[in-house]
């Protein structure tokens, strides 16, 4: 028997490397029954299979093997395997004589277990395990063998496709977990610990449904029913529960996951915390709804100081010079409110009194500064340092606002008295309006100005504000702690 070498694997056409096409296979049948059938089984197995007879050349090989090789190397000629060329797991040739199949026909016994590299014509090398195993007739002599190439490469590519996956999974910031097509959670990784608070081991094997608050468990039957059509669902925002109870708000994806047949088994749901832009969202909403409300009100305050300025005013220039002097205190005023907002406030001084003034003039019947005219302020001074002075000056301005467009300042002789007031940790000032229409109480609903003035008062201030609808006129009491005022 001849032994295909490393140099004759190299010969050429006219070699056992021929690449010219299979000849007629003139060696002993190896199949048992109808040789036909036989061939057309291994044939249509995706897995590489050859043959060979009793001296190791090829009799057989189906099309997987040629893929694997690379090429196809003549029937009856190519001896122990069909490879272009050899090699053991470490690079180091391996001659064919020393192949498996070679060592399992020379043997007489299957071989297991070992490892080889092919190299094909192009130069491409593949990592496969074969599997030659003796074939014997009912006498007992040898016949031939039949050997079985796993290709190692795709399934190590595989692996390594499932392991790199599996580590950006694992380090994803974003919540990622699996589940059953009844909600059960199957999969649990750590950027979904950060999120919901649970570990691994106490989320897996669970229900979905912990996460979700009460009033949310009729997404679940609706996401799953999507999910066994085959459907996706993008970011879908929700809100979960955490383990501590939090209520977050997320983006949720959810993904069919299926088996290799192609059936959908469970689904993996990837969830992002967007709950910083939810309330980025809600505050920029806020400021936006501000940003109207003051705007109109400065539009109705333009209004009423044209309006008063009217009723005193002998000519126009008087006229124009009172408008255009309690313009410029409004002015004045708004730019307190929007001092803290722009990060001017820090190392800004002053005081209640000087506040009141500066907030009031535009509204001072003879534009003198709060405490004669219109406006007197009476009682106890506080010092207001830093972002109280944009707090302080929103209250007034808002309150202003309003007795000019409803109050005492909406006519000419309407006035105002400020009454301050402290102890050891409040301070306290009554402002009590004189000389307007009629009042008739409060309205039905929470105008936006009142939701924002005890917003700032209950949260920067700590504080309380107190509004008393009396016949002669609308009392407002506000409460503040002493030390929130001089942040």
């Amino acid at each position: 028997m001849s032994s295909m070498t490393r140099d004759a694997t190299l010969s050429g056409p006219s070699g056992p490397g021929s690449i010219s096409g299979r000849e007629p296979d003139r060696s002993p049948s190896l199949f048992a029954g109808s040789e036909e059938q036989a061939r057309a089984l291994l044939e249509a197995l995706p897995t590489a299979v050859y043959t060979t007879d009793a001296a190791g050349r090829l009799s057989f090989y189906n099309e997987a093997a040629a893929t694997l090789w690379g090429y196809r190397p003549q029937i009856g000629t190519a001896e122990f395997c069909g490879a272009w060329k050899l090699y053991w797991p470490d690079g180091t040739p391996l001659p064919h004589e020393e192949s498996p199949m070679a060592v399992a026909l020379r043997e007489m016994r299957p071989i297991r277990g070992v490892e080889a590299v092919a190299e094909r014509p192009d130069g491409t090398r593949v990592p496969f395990l074969p599997f030659p195993t003796p074939l014997f007739d009912p006498s007992g002599r040898l016949r031939g063998a039949v050997n079985m190439l796993i290709d190692l490469g795709l399934q190590r590519q595989a692996h390594e496709t499932s392991e790199r996956l599996a580590a950006i999974v694992a380090s994803s910031d974003d919540a990622i977990l699996a589940k059953d097509l009844d909600g059960v959670i199957t999969s649990w990784n750590e950027g979904a610990r950060r999120l919901y608070g649970y570990t691994a081991a106490e989320a897996v094997g669970r229900s979905v449904l912990m996460l979700m608050p009460e009033d949310r468990h009729d997404e679940e039957p609706a996401i799953l029913e999507r999910i066994r059509r085959g459907e996706r669902v993008d970011h879908y925002e929700t809100v979960r529960r955490r383990k501590d109870g939090e209520i977050i708000d997320i983006s949720l994806t959810v993904s069919p996951i299926k088996d290799l047949n192609g059936r959908i088994v469970g689904a993996s749901k990837i969830a992002r915390d967007i709950t910083e832009r939810k309330r980025a969202e809600e505050r920029m909403a806020l400021l936006l709804r501000e940003m109207d409300h003051r705007v109109k009100n400065l539009f109705a305050l333009a209004s009423s100081l044209v309006t008063l300025s009217a009723r005193t005013a002998r000519t126009p220039e008087e006229l124009a010079e009172s408008v255009r002097s309690r313009l410029g205190a409004l002015a004045r005023a708004h730019t307190l409110t929007l001092s803290g907002m722009q990060g001017q406030s820090a190392d800004q001084r002053t005081t209640l009194h000087a506040l009141i003034a500066t907030v009031l003039s535009p509204h001072d019947g003879d534009d003198r500064a709060a405490g004669g005219g219109r406006v007197a302020v009476t009682g106890a001074d506080i010092d207001i340092t830093g972002s109280s002075i944009a707090g302080f000056a929103l209250l007034l301005h808002e309150c202003a606002t309003n007795a000019a467009k409803y109050g005492a300042l909406s006519t000419a002789e309407g006035r105002i008295d400020i009454v301050c007031a402290e102890d050891d940790e409040r301070f306290v000032l009554t402002w009590s309006e004189h000389g307007g229409p009629p009042i008739e109480g409060p309205a039905e609903e929470e105008g936006f100005g009142s939701l924002l003035a005890r917003l700032t008062v209950k949260g920067q201030f700590g504080g309380e504000i107190v509004r008393d609808w009396r016949p002669e006129g609308l009392v407002i009491r506000l409460s503040v702690l002493k030390d929130r005022v001089a942040k």
